[in-house]
């Protein structure tokens, strides 16, 4: 098991490529990057799937993370949270996933963005 640190900066990595244009767009990098169960909640109250991102893409957006924790729940499963300021709609928004260790690599399972005022 990785020491707390290296999954922290190693799940910081998996979340920020997630906001990037090129892996947001790219089919073949999401399914690396999510789980063939994983579900979202999104902020706009829509419910999506993983067979339904990988259709177009999840989209370009413009986003700043910060306060990024990570809060394990077994050996292999970590809840991460944060905060992202979407810059394009001036939004700020609470966001969680849920990571699974399995195969030798992290996937995303679940994630939920929550809109707030701060």
């Amino acid at each position: 098991m990785e020491s707390l640190n290296s999954l922290k900066d190693h799940l910081l990595i998996l979340e920020e490529n997630l906001l990037k244009p090129e892996i947001r767009t790219s089919q073949i990098e999401l399914k690396k990057l999510l789980a063939d169960e994983f579900f979202e909640f999104g902020s706009s109250g829509s419910v999506l799937y993983k067979d339904d991102q990988l259709v177009d893409g999840i989209g370009i957006v413009k986003m700043k993370m910060s306060d990024f924790e990570i809060h394990l729940l077994s050996d292999n499963i970590t809840l991460v949270t944060y905060r992202i300021f979407n810059e394009l709609k001036n939004q700020y928004s609470l966001r969680s996933s849920i990571w699974k260790f399995k195969d030798g690599r992290w996937k995303m399972y679940f994630h939920q963005g929550t809109p707030t005022d701060f």
